[in-house]
């Protein structure tokens, strides 16, 4: 196996669990607004740190930018993503809507394994 190129797909396939996470709420109840904007942070800042950093990981797996700085980005990216949506799962009301409390720390796990990916691309790389 591949590690230079498993790595950051396995990055990506985090980003894209926690974008899909992220989503279901929409699918599933009315007031995910009132939901989403409960909390310290809005979740949807880490969503879009999410998405940046598959975009970051894709560049550095197909060596479109330099892959020793698209694993830094990419950590530091995802970090950030998971930072933001830990503060939104320790902080948001679970009365504002009717979904499960599961829904919070589920994303939050999602959201670990992309600096996780981000880790073990450093890592192959010889960074760390």
């Amino acid at each position: 196996m591949d590690h230079r190129r498993a790595a950051p797909l396995a990055g990506i396939a985090g980003c894209l669990a926690v974008l899909v996470a992220l989503v279901y709420p929409y699918l599933v109840v009315d007031t995910v607004g009132t939901y989403y904007g409960t909390g310290a942070v809005s979740p949807l800042v880490g969503a879009m740190l999410a998405l940046v950093a598959v975009i970051v990981f894709a560049a550095g797996r197909e060596e479109r930018s330099d892959p020793q700085f698209a694993a830094g980005a990419a950590l530091m990216f995802s970090a950030f993503a998971f930072i933001l949506l830990l503060g939104w799962a320790l902080t948001v009301r679970l009365d504002a809507v009717e979904l499960s409390g599961l829904h919070r720390w589920v994303t939050t796990v999602l959201a670990l394994v992309a600096p996780v990916a981000a880790l073990w691309y450093a890592r192959t790389l010889s960074l760390l």
